[in-house]
């Protein structure tokens, strides 16, 4: 308002003032016509959360189709597309990991190829990647550090090096890499060393906070292999392996570089097929326990997936030889996401969502469980969503 608009104002005011001290000569009836009766306030409108209100939305069986991840070899767009849909009722996948074989000869060969992967153009599924570099690397053309090698650099180097990476990933098409590992090992020549970002929680915890910050807004990062792979002995691809590690020196060591990443914002939790003994004597893949220490201790809210569930078939243990049980119970014990690769081919992935429907149907299985993962799958899809 303008200072003479101010003036007129305020000497409107000052009359009115006056007035009020005059003798009133006004009827009753005349007051009672000036009596200004208050206007109610607006009812504020419920806020409708877009993640939970497009789950509630879906089938059972999209629901379940929508906390799968498989795949199958090849780079055929009309065989990709069908195993996108082989849910119950033609429902599709909520996602797709790329192997060696769904390779092409370079990028934009590729993004045909995960093209082919968008069912819904509108919610793209995730197409994740194995893509560590160096010993771990699906993408030829890849020629940057990896694993041990990072171990030499400093983290902002290591933040570069992610940060090229993840342009690379993101320029095939893919949205989410399985890159980031948050294992200390305890011994130098253990499985997990030659991958490891550091030999120590300290330096690797540094490397991780750097490959997420590398990674950010370019594709989504993930951090394997929750609770730590490099406390235990032996490989997971065919075994169980264990540590008597206590949860108390899991939280002085190993967690640190898991409870780093998270804090600087890594989207997805990988759950190894590796069990901490004293804390739960199951493979903390299907332990309820750590997936409660991740979202109540660590305060992880992302997406939490298994490692491939077909390792555990490979396993020797016989609870674990069916890959589809185990994908129930992968969900029962808090995974939103299960991951399948070794052992599957074109039907299996749409089994396991049948299993999990029927699961949900008889009870054996809580609705809202699915529920929950679903919505923690679709957070992350919608933000993968292009710009309107």
């Amino acid at each position: 308002m303008r200072r003479s608009a101010w003036g007129t104002a305020i000497a409107a005011l000052a009359v009115i003032a006056l007035v009020g001290c005059a003798p009133s000569t006004a009827s009753p009836q005349a007051s009672a016509s000036r009596t200004i009766t208050p206007t109610p306030s607006p009812t504020p409108t419920p806020t409708v959360d877009p993640v939970r209100a497009a789950v509630a939305r879906m089938s059972l069986a999209q629901q379940a189709s929508s906390v799968i991840m498989g795949t199958v070899p090849g780079t055929d767009p009309a065989a990709l597309r069908a195993f996108m849909t082989s849910g119950p009722e033609g429902s599709s996948l909520g996602g797709f990991i790329l192997m060696g074989s769904n390779i092409a000869a370079d990028a934009a060969q590729e993004k045909a190829v995960t093209d082919a992967l968008r069912i819904d153009p509108a919610l793209p599924p995730l197409i994740a990647i194995d893509q560590e570099g160096g010993y771990v690397s699906r993408l030829p053309w890849d020629t940057l550090p990896g694993g041990r090698r990072m171990q030499s650099v400093d983290p902002g180097q290591a933040q570069q090096v992610f940060a090229q990476r993840a342009a690379m990933i993101a320029a095939t098409g893919a949205n989410l890499n399985f890159g980031i590992v948050a294992d200390v090992p305890v011994n130098p020549k253990s499985f997990i060393a030659p991958r490891a970002l550091g030999a120590d929680p300290a330096s690797s915890s540094a490397r991780v906070v750097a490959a997420v910050e590398g990674e950010k807004g370019v594709v989504l990062s993930t951090l394997k292999h929750f609770p730590g792979h490099g406390a235990t002995a032996g490989d997971s691809h065919v075994s169980i392996p264990s540590t008597p590690m206590g949860l108390d020196e899991w939280r002085a060591g190993p967690a640190a570089p898991f409870a780093a990443g998270i804090g600087a914002g890594a989207e997805v939790l990988m759950f190894g097929h590796l069990a901490y003994t004293a804390v739960d004597a199951a493979p903390a893949s299907l332990s309820a326990r750590w997936h409660e220490i991740a979202r109540n201790d660590l305060g992880f809210t992302g997406l939490m997936i298994t490692d491939d569930i077909g390792m555990l078939t490979s396993s020797g243990v016989a609870a674990y030889r069916d890959p589809v049980a185990d994908a129930v119970a992968a969900l029962a014990a808090g995974n939103d996401m299960v991951l399948m690769i070794a052992g599957s081919d074109a039907g299996t992935a749409g089994r396991m969502a049948q299993a999990i429907v029927t699961a949900v149907q008889d009870g054996t299985l809580p609705a809202e469980r699915l529920q929950d993962a679903a919505e923690h799958v679709m957070a992350q899809r919608m933000a993968l969503r292009p710009a309107q």
